[in-house]
């Protein structure tokens, strides 16, 4: 089932997705799920070869599990 949501962007940004919508001959709403979907499957996860190689790395692993108990113990400093 299709769902409904609403939006709120300024006009520039609204003026970028509209072109990108018609330069890639795409509705706005289309463009949006498409872009988004894109970057959710592209850029927030790895390939399967690259977990190989994040597994196979000790240090990183150990620097990931050194970071998990920092948050779990309240010791991290947010920065911006």
């Amino acid at each position: 089932m299709h769902k409904t949501i609403t939006l709120r962007i300024n006009d520039d940004v609204y003026q970028m997705f509209k072109k990108a919508a018609h330069g890639s001959r795409r509705t706005i709403s289309n463009f949006l799920e498409f872009a988004t979907l894109s970057f959710l499957s592209n850029d927030s996860y790895v390939s399967d070869d690259e977990m190989k190689e994040i597994l196979k790395d000790n240090n990183l692993l150990e620097d990931l599990k050194q970071g998990e108990n920092e948050i779990k113990s309240r010791r991290f400093k947010i920065v911006g």
